[in-house]
């Protein structure tokens, strides 16, 4: 994927002495930013699960709302073989090669990261590490799986939090481009990719128009809406024709791409905030029979009959944010996990970005404060994320038969004050938690104690 083309900032060309200072001060400090990261270690991706192992005196949380206080969790060749009361079953000596007492802790599925840039961007305010956004308005074919890092030093800190899997999206445009599922642990993109091109990414035009701006005028955002719309249109008839007609003599990559979205193979997600917006993309895939996910959907509380009555699975934004109107209530954004859930829609949280993602399962917590029950909100970001991906056969929930991806946490990972994660399995694999802010803290601990 290319980078997406960003002016110079000001600050940085040598116009003005003041400028020049700013452009070196800016420079050096990047420059430091880079060279630390580049002095921090990413632990080596795990070896695949060689020995059985039974986790066992944890309480689990199942991710479909089953709480089992005294557990017994065993899996081999990373695949779960047991999901068990332990006052109700009696196991033969022997049968796992490895026992590990987790009395006072508590084990989960693995947490799921919807729509972010987790391993497409490193470090904000340099270019070069951002690889997320191409060029163009209408890119069906950008494969966001390709510009995966799995050298990242973001996701070691992420996946110390419970977040083993993550989707990652392109951005820009109308049409981002293809995001992929990976495991958050791998040496390189093939290694990680768990499911690959999945989704279609449609950033709905804004609808609404700024009267007080004078370029462009009222009249030109109007016509700049108009031609958004058009240009979406043409591209899906173009592309229900080429699927309709099922010729492969000439391939077109931009068709070839989203034919999965009319056979049913890809999912179509529209990004869109406002209630014009939402209005607008259900018709839109009403005229061309297609499903598709709602991502964002600020104003989907407003719309939960049209919603639930056309099954569109809602990936909620940042929770954690003020409202858009004046007239609003100011923990809008905290309800809304709670007003979806009453009207039977299935959602997810999610938190848009890739460093930021560390905070899932802490601004989840909140909805427990606003209507749902723990396991409720534990289900918005384990199993009804799987659901959302088409992922939940294998993965969202601690069943037998399922992938052994989970993790044990000290206390309730959705509290930020006694949530501590000790041990992460993705497949079977044990992960290695160290990171480059434990690195850090070691570091400085060290410091100061011997200043004592």
């Amino acid at each position: 994927m290319n980078m997406k083309n960003v002016s110079p900032s000001a600050s940085l060309r040598p116009c003005l002495p003041a400028g020049k200072v700013c452009g070196n001060f800016i420079l050096s400090a990047l420059f430091c930013t880079l060279t630390h990261a580049v002095n921090a270690q990413n632990p080596p991706p795990a070896s695949p699960q060689s020995k059985s192992i039974l986790i066992a005196s944890a309480t689990a949380h199942i991710g479909n709302g089953k709480v089992i206080e005294n557990s017994v969790i065993g899996f081999k060749d990373g695949k779960i073989t047991l999901v068990a009361d332990a006052t109700l079953i009696k196991l033969q000596k022997g049968a796992y090669d490895t026992i590990i007492n987790a009395s006072g802790k508590h084990v989960y599925p693995g947490l799921i990261a919807l729509n972010t840039n987790l391993g497409l961007s490193e470090i904000e305010l340099v270019r070069a590490t951002r690889d997320f956004n191409e060029t163009g308005k209408l890119n069906p074919s950008a494969r966001s799986i390709i510009a995966y890092n799995t050298d990242s030093k973001v996701i070691p800190t992420v996946r110390c939090n419970g977040v083993l899997l993550a989707q990652i999206v392109p951005q820009g445009g109308l049409i981002s481009g293809q995001s992929s599922v990976v495991e958050l642990d791998g040496w390189n993109w093939e290694d990680a990719a768990y499911k690959t091109d999945a989704g279609i990414h449609l950033n709905w035009p804004n609808m609404n128009t700024n009267k007080m701006m004078k370029e462009p005028t009222e009249e030109e955002q109007k016509k700049n809406i108009e031609k958004d719309l058009a240009d979406l249109k043409k591209l899906f008839d173009d592309a229900r024709s080429y699927f309709l007609s099922g010729k492969t003599d000439e391939k077109n990559l931009h068709l070839e791409a989203m034919k999965g979205i009319f056979d049913g193979t890809k999912k179509l997600f529209i990004h869109a905030n406002n209630i014009k917006q939402i209005v607008a993309a259900v018709n839109f895939c009403k005229e061309y029979k297609m499903s598709f996910v709602l991502v964002g959907g600020d104003d989907a509380w407003r719309v939960t009959g049209l919603l639930a009555e056309n099954k569109i699975p809602v990936v909620i934004g940042r929770t954690h944010a003020l409202p858009h109107r004046q007239d609003e209530d100011v923990d809008i954004a905290f309800k809304l996990p709670f007003l979806l859930h009453k009207a039977g829609i299935l959602f997810c949280n999610s938190v848009e970005g890739f460093w930021q993602v560390r905070n899932l399962s802490y601004n989840t917590g909140t909805d427990v404060a606003y209507g749902l029950t723990k396991e409720e909100a534990l289900a918005a970001i384990t199993l009804s994320p799987a659901r959302i991906l088409g992922i939940d056969s294998t993965v969202g929930s601690l069943e037998e038969g399922k992938d052994a991806t989970l993790f044990a946490s000290d206390g309730d990972i959705l509290d930020m004050r006694t949530s501590e994660v000790s041990m992460a399995f993705i497949r079977g694999k044990e992960i290695n938690l160290d990171n480059v802010q434990s690195q850090l803290y070691r570091k400085y601990a060290e410091k100061f104690q011997l200043k004592k």
